[in-house]
């Protein structure tokens, strides 16, 4: 995994340390994603600015969510519960709302594994009528840091090509459900969505469209990062936004779905699935590709997105999650390139506006 479940304790984001008067607001970054992964962005990205959008993939089957999405036909709330909780405010009262929405039931019974939040969340959307206007009222009790959204408003199937599963190995299976894909002994070749063309959430299209900054990743690269490039509307968006784009990639390979793979690997397969995707940066450890051919190889296939490459270190000490202060300092820089940030000084701790 990419990042803790629970929010750092020590962190304080920048805007919230900067001065009450004179200072711009930071830059609209908008991050896309699902699980960890999204979390451990959101985590970094609330360092840099206060108008941050999570858009969250919706294709989750397993677990608390994947019982919920049976019985109720509701949006898989779980990743959408951690968006939020990535996000919520840190003064004591919040915390506890934040580590409430978190908990998660004991025991054998029928709540058993199940998250609190994610009950909140399928209650408020059948009260509310929708899944996004329960996500504004839950984040106004977290004291949210920004918006999260859906990045569709029905839930969505993943299906993949898995070779490797049979005796013969050019042979392919297709398996259903993002659990199956994530956990599968084979090789994933290609991931669809189902239904094929879903709807995109509309305000999750203006977030991309009004960026100053688009990050997509990490996480689980299949069935949390590529689906969204699969929703034909939030497709569009992310290929003609005039926002900043950095994709940052993964740490290691994750067992079951990019077992084996490189660095190179994963941006090689996003290709396939987005031939027309274009980014401007590509974040990726220093620690996680040795230098050498490894390194040249992967910048070639990032100039086939028009990106550059940035080895940076940007991992927790002694683990395979992203560090939040690293990989902030680490889009800052991205977006240092394009002339929009500049380091003031407030409060005694630097922060950031944007110009």
């Amino acid at each position: 995994m990419n990042a803790a479940e629970t929010p750092d304790s020590d962190s304080t984001p920048y805007s919230e340390s900067a001065p009450s008067s004179g200072v711009v607001p930071g830059p609209a970054i908008t991050a896309l994603g699902g699980g960890h992964g999204l979390y451990a962005t959101l985590s970094a990205v609330r360092r840099l600015t206060d108008r941050v959008t999570a858009v969250v993939t919706v294709a989750d089957d397993g677990g608390s969510s994947g019982r919920l999405r049976a019985e109720l036909g509701v949006v898989p709330p779980g990743d959408l519960r951690m968006a939020l909780a990535a996000l919520a405010g840190r003064d004591d009262e919040v915390r506890v709302w934040t580590e409430t929405v978190q908990h998660r039931f004991g025991g054998t019974g029928a709540l058993a594994g199940h998250s609190v939040g994610n009950l909140i969340l399928a209650g408020l959307a059948e009260v509310a009528g929708d899944t996004v206007t329960a996500l504004d009222m839950l984040a106004r009790v977290l004291d949210v840091r920004g918006r999260v959204l859906p990045m569709s408003p029905i839930p969505l199937d993943i299906e993949a090509d898995v070779s490797g599963l049979e005796s013969d190995p050019r042979v392919s299976r297709c398996i259903r459900g993002q659990v199956a894909v994530a956990t599968t002994p084979g090789k994933v070749r290609r991931v669809r969505l189902i239904p094929a063309d879903p709807p995109a959430c509309p305000p999750a299209l203006d977030a991309v469209c009004e960026a100053d900054l688009v990050v997509l990743g990490p996480g689980s690269w299949f069935s949390s990062v590529i689906p969204h490039v699969l929703v034909p509307d939030l497709h569009e968006a992310l290929v003609h936004t005039t926002a900043l784009k950095v994709l940052v990639l993964n740490l290691a390979a994750e067992p079951g779905e990019t077992a084996g793979f490189s660095a190179e690997r994963h941006l090689h397969v996003l290709a396939q699935h987005a031939p027309d995707f274009r980014v401007d940066h590509v974040v990726v450890d220093a620690a996680s590709v040795p230098e050498g051919r490894e390194r040249e190889h992967l910048s070639r296939s990032a100039a086939r997105f028009g990106a550059d490459v940035s080895f940076v270190d940007v991992a927790e000490t002694g683990t395979h999650r992203h560090d939040p202060a690293k990989l902030a300092g680490a889009l800052e820089t991205c977006l240092s390139s394009r002339g929009g940030v500049r380091a003031t000084r407030g409060g005694g701790r630097e922060s950031v506006s944007w110009q």
